[in-house]
C-alpha cells in the first residue's frame, strides 16, 4: 500500500484542483485525507483506485458514498488488527 499525494491524487481521479477533490470530500464522494505529517496529508492508493473503480462501473453517488462509509470503516479495522 502506499499513499498518494495531491498531484497524484488529481492526476489518478482526473480532477483539475485541489478544491475538487475537497468538495468531493465534503460531499461524501471521495475518502477523507490521512495526515502524514505536520502539514501534509495523502490518500491511501487503494481507497483511490476503489472509487474510480466505481466511478468507471457507473455506479450512482449514492452508491459511490456507501463505497466511501465502507473505505473509512476499513481504516478503522486496519489499525485494530
Amino acid at each position: 500500500m502506499s499513499i498518494l499525494r495531491m498531484p497524484a491524487v488529481k492526476a489518478e481521479t482526473g480532477h483539475r484542483s485541489h478544491a475538487s477533490i475537497y468538495n468531493a470530500v465534503k460531499a461524501g464522494t471521495f475518502t477523507k485525507p490521512v495526515c502524514i505529517g505536520a502539514r501534509s496529508v495523502g490518500w491511501p492508493d487503494y481507497e483511490v483506485k476503489a472509487i474510480n473503480q466505481a466511478r468507471i462501473a457507473g455506479q450512482t453517488a449514492d452508491q459511490i458514498k456507501d463505497l466511501v462509509a465502507r473505505l473509512h470503516v476499513n481504516r478503522t479495522a486496519l489499525v485494530q488488527a
